[in-house]
């Protein structure tokens, strides 16, 4: 039986996971080589943040939608969706004008939304509830996953085939995986329910549920500033390096898969330590301090770091400003009933996005007033060390209310 449960559990992840990195990797694409689109379409390299907001306003509102179409239609076939409209979506990218870019960004930004939901659905069902948050969090390791396939292959797809090139390439590799995953529906698409509505109440409801719960709020709150940081790092990352710090772009591109790589260790370490503690929110306040730290520090490049030193800092950011989603996703599939994770999570992730949404153009306004990319990264890592102490001081609250009944 304990076979059975740990091959079908494999099975999901490797479904999920692939999916979810692809969509991911699409995403970043974009952010990795806009150094070098800018130069040809006279464009400020900083703009590419208003591009990844574009992106995570489609994410925003396709999360809080897809609720009930991973239940009518099976959360294997709507990831399969997702992936098609990454790859329309990036190729798209190719186009080169203004208008066109806006155009993809919002394309990949409805695919994005669900393949969260879509595979927390399926984890939910067939986790054991005390292998929750390390199932969750190997789940979660497709997004720095997806951030290494864009920081190492990327780059080497521009230099050998230019930016458009490599924006055509992304896309046909997430169609190739749309079929090399097909048989994984027949095995985890079998609880559809056909008669299922596609909305349910209005559309933030999904939104509702989450807020209007104690248990959740304080997390899902938090995660607006963990995933703004985060979201800088990775989109900026490269531009900051790169014209900051005069450092080539394949090198540049290295780092950012260092750092994404170690986003991967990160969150199976921290879902392994929630287990351990059995205490969700401790280890999500932990590492929005720890964030806070390693983003100071990454604020403070310059050319006096060795590549070497840029390299650990950043791997360090990776493990810790990297690492929580995991644990945050399985606390909401711990809170609701099997039935509501996929809705939760996408009202959950409504929120979520919202950091994501707004911290790259802040991020890129703050570097073109200033002159510096410093000034963005602190600013962020303070909503960050106020986010983690709040969720641990929450912690100590409620310790003390339950001890005086």
């Amino acid at each position: 039986m304990k076979t059975n449960v740990a091959t079908t559990v494999s099975g999901a992840l490797a479904a999920t996971v692939s999916m979810q990195a692809m969509a991911t990797m699409a995403g970043l694409t974009v952010p990795v080589f806009a150094t070098v689109a800018a130069e040809d379409l006279g464009l400020d390299p900083n703009n590419v943040g208003l591009y990844a907001s574009i992106i995570f306003i489609g994410a925003m509102t396709s999360s809080l939608l897809c609720g009930g179409f991973v239940l009518r239609y099976g959360a294997i076939r709507i990831s399969q969706l997702c992936l098609m409209l990454a790859a329309v979506g990036i190729a798209m990218s190719a186009g080169g004008t203004l208008t066109v870019l806006v155009l993809s960004a919002i394309v990949l930004g409805i695919g994005v939304g669900p393949a969260t939901p879509a595979s927390s659905h399926i984890l939910a069902r067939h986790t054991p509830a005390h292998l929750r948050s390390l199932v969750f969090s190997i789940k979660q390791t497709a997004v720095p996953i997806g951030g290494v396939l864009a920081g190492s292959i990327v780059p080497i797809l521009v230099v050998y085939f230019g930016w458009r090139g490599a924006a055509f390439g992304v896309g046909v590799i997430c169609l190739v995986l749309i079929v090399l995953v097909q048989p994984a529906r027949r095995l985890f698409d079998v609880d559809l329910r056909p008669r299922e509505r596609l909305f349910h109440g209005n559309i933030i409801s999904p939104l509702i549920l989450v807020l209007k719960d104690q248990a959740l709020r304080g997390p899902v709150l938090a995660s607006a500033a963990y995933s703004g940081l985060q979201q800088a790092f990775s989109v900026f990352l490269v531009t900051f390096l790169v014209q900051g710090l005069d450092m080539d772009l394949v090198r540049a591109g290295f780092v950012l898969a260092v750092a994404q790589g170690a986003g991967v260790v990160g969150r199976i370490l921290w879902g392994a330590v929630a287990d351990m503690v059995g205490n969700s929110r401790r280890v999500l306040g932990g590492l929005g301090l720890a964030s806070t730290c390693f983003a100071v520090a990454v604020a403070s490049f310059d050319s006096t770091w060795s590549f070497g030193a840029i390299l650990w800092v950043s791997a360090a950011f990776g493990v810790t400003a990297i690492g929580w989603n995991g644990v945050y996703l399985a606390e909401i599939a711990r809170v609701v009933p099997y039935e509501q994770v996929g809705r939760a999570t996408g009202g959950a992730l409504f929120v979520t996005f919202f950091g994501v949404v707004a911290a790259p153009p802040f991020f890129g306004l703050m570097a073109t007033v200033t002159g510096s990319y410093s000034a963005g990264f602190l600013v962020l890592a303070t909503l960050t060390c106020i986010s983690g102490f709040i969720l641990i001081r929450g912690l100590k609250i409620q310790a003390v209310l339950s001890s005086e009944k």
